[in-house]
């Protein structure tokens, strides 16, 4: 498939011990900085298009830095950082006393922040990159903030903070959140010093407000306002840090802590390998919980939204999330067992002649599923003829060990060349070197008699697959083609991460599109138009997505043959072998992945408000660009 562009990774740290602990036991005063950097290496699936790191210093002395931080943009991005911050500490770190380290030493504190970015609103650059900053002189009213996260209102959270007087610098969802949550620290603050003005003086005031700060109560009056699937995180400068996972549990969070240190991440298996613990060690962060540190390291886990409906993402399971956790490849496998039956339909039980295979570096674990069930399929096939041959008196021992001789053909048919680059090339040239970053394996497949099977975890806008993997498979000259996709047919756009913000993106929807026309009902293409317009003036909850009606007079089975069709169609040259498009559907998602359902992607129900207007939004643009309208 085309490879997607995900919602960010996070990564934090709290040390709960003083340095000289770290240093006695481990060795060194770099300890959680070098977990921070493999805790960043083992999710920068997740973020290649820029890295960044925070340290909060809770010892450092009045006119010296209390928050670090760097940043670096492109895959590398994290390499450079931590040899930046590598060249800033100093090779002879450990050779000095703990209490000089603590104070003086940069880089080296007592929380850190870690965080992996894709752009998801068509915004990059350094200034995007997180984790961002707050600075102030008062070190609690100072907040270094990063996230896994997209918000769905951003007009509504811009009002707001201009209606509060503030006037913010730039128009995103990090500014706007780094913005919130400042303005609620700083009236906690000041309610703070008003109530305990009249019995302290400063520096014992100042002291006594970061003692008595309740940060969750801080997050949660500016979570109140957020609409979006998010795992937010940040720390003050006085060193209360947070992560608050959103009430719906969208993106996923998960975390760990005993007397040494706390850490949270976007994946269980990292914290797994990273500390080496069990899997049952590492807890998931529930949706609307907070886990909560404190200045002086208590650790508190809060429910600070009421828990919303279960949405959490199902194309974390399916694509992003690592395949070394452990529910993760059993539902991977589920995924391509489910696809089993409705494979053996389509190829009419003629198992000697289908080859089963995979795209590599994506599918694998489906593959693995799908497998293993076609395998049990063609068992209960077999007992069935022997059973047959049994009661009709025509068994013999050739006869059986004929039937039990007969095997399950699966082969690697496609390798993935990954040296191939195409950036050099443009047009025809850059379409004709795209074809060959697949090769196939020669001598697997009966021409003309043969139909090969490949497996794919999705397929969304069916470029790769047509350019690439199609033509190459094309060249084994089976009868038929047929793609599988272990998950189901993306339909429309995801506003929480992912970055699948337009309609024009997905072939599914074109395939609609094209049935509407051919079967003369393309007035409903109008007709949605209309209703998306009118659905500006109704209040955000009372919004519906309208983007429904496209697919709504076609079978899933209709609309896998349009895409087929797509993919055929204006080939040069045509393809030798018949193509065909199977999907897994919707029962068989939720059937293999029951505890994560949400599928808006799949299936248009959005799980806040803000999805369905920017769905609605997305087909205006969608139709005007198109000149539809008349």
């Amino acid at each position: 498939m085309e490879p997607l562009k995900h919602e960010c990774g996070v990564a934090l740290i709290r040390l709960r011990k003083p340095l000289e602990y770290y240093k006695k036991k481990y060795g060194t005063y770099t300890y959680a900085l070098d977990k921070l950097y493999l805790l960043m290496e083992k999710q920068h699936n997740r973020g290649q298009e820029a890295a960044g790191v925070g340290v909060v210093k809770l010892d450092a002395p009045p006119g010296h830095e209390l928050i670090f931080r760097e940043r670096a943009l492109g895959k590398d991005a994290i390499q450079e950082i931590f040899s930046n911050i590598g060249a800033e500490i100093g090779s002879d770190v450990n050779s000095y006393p703990a209490d000089e380290v603590s104070r003086f030493a940069p880089y080296i504190g007592q929380v850190y922040l870690g965080h992996l970015r894709y752009s998801t609103t068509g915004k990059s650059g350094i200034s995007y990159a997180h984790p961002v900053l707050r600075r102030n002189n008062w070190r609690l009213r100072s907040l270094v903030l990063c996230g896994n996260f997209n918000m769905t209102n951003v007009d509504e959270m811009f009002e707001r903070i201009v209606n509060s007087g503030q006037h913010p610098r730039r128009y995103s969802d990090t500014s706007m959140i780094l913005e919130q949550v400042g303005l609620a620290l700083d009236k906690e603050n000041h309610r703070l010093y008003r109530e305990l003005r009249d019995t302290l003086e400063d520096p014992e005031l100042a002291n006594e407000i970061e003692n008595r700060l309740d940060i969750g109560a801080v997050i949660e009056k500016a979570a109140k306002q957020w609409d979006g699937g998010y795992v937010m995180c940040g720390a003050t400068g006085s060193g209360d840090m947070f992560a608050l996972r959103d009430p719906h549990g969208i993106p996923p969070a998960f975390y760990y802590f005993d007397d040494e240190i706390v850490v949270l991440a976007s994946e269980r298996p990292v914290i797994q390998t990273v500390f080496d613990l069990p899997s049952a060690a590492v807890k998931e962060l529930n949706p609307g919980e907070a886990l909560l540190v404190n200045k002086a390291g208590s650790v508190a886990l809060k429910q600070l939204l009421p828990e919303g409906t279960n949405k959490r993402c199902s194309f974390e399971r399916i694509y992003f999330s690592r395949g070394s956790d452990a529910d993760i490849y059993r539902e991977r496998k589920a995924l391509g067992a489910a696809l089993a039956p409705q494979l053996m339909e389509m190829v009419g039980g003629d198992t000697a002649h289908t080859v089963l295979s995979c795209i590599p570096n994506t599918a694998e674990a489906a593959f693995f599923g799908m497998v293993q069930e076609f395998s049990n399929l063609f068992n209960k096939h077999r007992a069935t003829r022997i059973e047959q041959m049994i009661d009709s008196g025509t068994a013999d021992h050739d006869a059986i060990n004929s039937i039990l001789s007969e095997k399950i053909r699966f082969e690697k048919i496609a390798v993935k060349d990954v040296k191939m680059r195409t950036f050099i090339a443009e047009g025809s040239s850059r379409n004709d070197l795209a074809k060959h970053v697949y090769d196939v394996t020669y001598g697997t497949v009966t021409p003309g008699v043969d139909t090969l099977v490949a497996i794919d975890d999705s397929i969304v806008r069916g470029t790769t697959l047509r350019q690439s993997i199609l033509r190459q498979l094309d060249r084994l000259h089976p009868k038929r083609i047929i793609i599988v996709s272990s998950s189901p047919q993306v339909r429309y756009p995801d506003y929480y991460g992912i970055d699948m913000s337009s309609l024009s993106q997905f072939i599914a929807f074109h395939a609609a599109i094209r049935l509407l026309k051919l079967r003369g009902i393309d007035n409903v293409i109008h007709e949605t138009y209309k209703e998306c317009v009118a659905q500006r003036a109704l209040p955000a909850a009372d919004r519906h997505n309208c983007v429904k009606a496209i697919y709504a007079p076609f079978t899933d089975a209709e609309i896998s043959q349009s895409i087929a069709d797509i993919l055929v169609e204006g080939a040069y040259p045509a393809f030798n072998a018949r193509i065909d498009i199977l999907y897994l559907s919707l029962e068989g998602l939720h059937k293999a992945i029951p505890d994560h359902p949400g599928d808006w992607y799949f299936s248009g129900d959005y799980p806040t408000p803000g999805g369905n207007r920017l769905v609605n939004e997305a087909f205006i643009d969608w139709y005007e660009s198109t000149h539809i309208l008349r």
